[in-house]
């Protein structure tokens, strides 16, 4: 026999309890009676005892065996039951309530009896509470040794307590199966899963008027800002057919180009030209275009406020220029809402004409 704690334990609302388990200590104590004859000792939840005291409040004597086989019935105990228990790993605990303190028994994950022993838990119930330097009211032996599950006993029952906890016991239901009990868990892990779907829909429906706009567009750069900016011509620019789309992204990156004084400029006039022709965009590396734009003496410099006035000075050439490469992407929606973009970046505070321009070349109405 090997005495794995032995000293004072403080309990609170009448209990400590044995925790094998990974996670929330305080999961499935309500269960651990269900379906039992005894109400001392709730083992119907796998890996966890559930030990009952007559103090309600205040320390308890408790010692801790492990034994290598059952040991004799001291006759000193009033109350003592029996139950089977399996440690679900390798770190089992003795707790105190709330987890205020634990401390470690050394045992095994294998199969265990454990008889739980009682006395003086009417005397103590009668007090509740036991203040510090008070004499002890009740003490309890836990015992275990290595064995195969078996039903729970009563093995003696004296006090008034204990009877009381044994009936209550008896009209439980049992605990659900660990299956059972997974297949809820599931369930209610998808009802919070759609609860939270459901609630950013409402919250995403709210944002745009009771009409989500389409994922395509709002992941395409600039999308959302378009969006939000003139969301019946970006749609309308959405349902219309690809060749319509491939041209408008042209039609674009001409506007943005000449806005910016950039079109005549044989290298942007070259890439124009390509996209309009539908050939390959010459330049289509990004930094070496703007080691182009930075450097050719050719280049004008002018500036616009930004369309929602949050800066003054936007350069328009480095505005337009990203205009060309996003004409040139290989899905048509994409070229036409990113060009759209920056063409509405070039035009800066004047970009209601573009827009109003826009809708007249390509008769995109709502």
């Amino acid at each position: 026999m090997a005495k794995l704690f032995e000293g004072e334990l403080h309990v609170h609302y009448s209990h400590f309890y044995v925790e094998s388990r990974m996670g929330d200590y305080f999961h499935g104590l309500t269960e651990t009676r269900g379906g039992q004859r005894n109400g001392l000792c709730g083992a119907a939840v796998p890996g966890l005892l559930f030990l009952t005291t007559g103090l309600h409040t205040g320390n308890v004597e408790v010692t801790v065996e492990l034994c290598d086989a059952p040991p004799p019935v001291g006759d000193d105990w009033e109350d003592v039951v029996e139950v089977s228990f399996r440690p679900q790993s390798d770190r089992v605990q003795l707790v105190q309530w709330a987890s205020e303190a634990v401390r470690p028994l050394a045992l095994e994950p294998v199969g265990y009896r454990v008889r739980y022993c009682a006395s003086g838990m009417d005397r103590a119930h009668a007090k509740d509470t036991r203040l510090d330097g008070e004499p002890l009211l009740d003490r309890y032996l836990l015992q275990l040794w290595p064995a195969p599950a078996a039903p729970d006993v009563v093995v003696r029952q004296t006090s008034q307590q204990a009877a009381y906890w044994h009936d209550h016991a008896r009209t439980l239901p049992p605990p659900p199966a660990p299956e059972q009990r997974a297949e809820t868990l599931r369930r209610e892990r998808l009802a919070r899963e759609t609860a939270v779907r459901e609630a950013a829909r409402e919250a995403e429906l709210r944002r745009w008027g009771g009409r989500i706009p389409s994922e395509r567009v709002r992941r395409v750069n600039g999308g959302l800002t378009l969006l939000r900016l003139d969301r019946d011509l970006v749609e309308a620019i959405e349902s219309a057919d690809e060749p319509t789309q491939r041209a408008v992204a042209g039609w674009l990156a001409r506007q943005a180009c000449d806005a910016a004084s950039l079109s005549g400029l044989d290298w942007v006039a070259e890439a124009l030209a390509a996209l309009e022709n539908g050939e390959l965009l010459p330049l289509a590396d990004h930094n070496a275009a703007f080691q182009l734009l930075n450097t050719d003496p050719r280049v004008p410099r002018t500036a616009v406020a930004s369309w929602d006035g949050r800066h003054d000075r936007i350069s328009q050439q480095h505005a337009a220029l990203p205009a060309l490469r996003a004409a040139a992407a290989d899905e048509p929606l994409a070229a036409a809402v990113e060009t759209l973009f920056h063409a509405v970046v070039t035009f800066g505070s004047g970009y209601a004409r573009l827009l109003a321009d826009l809708r007249e070349a390509f008769d995109l109405r709502p």
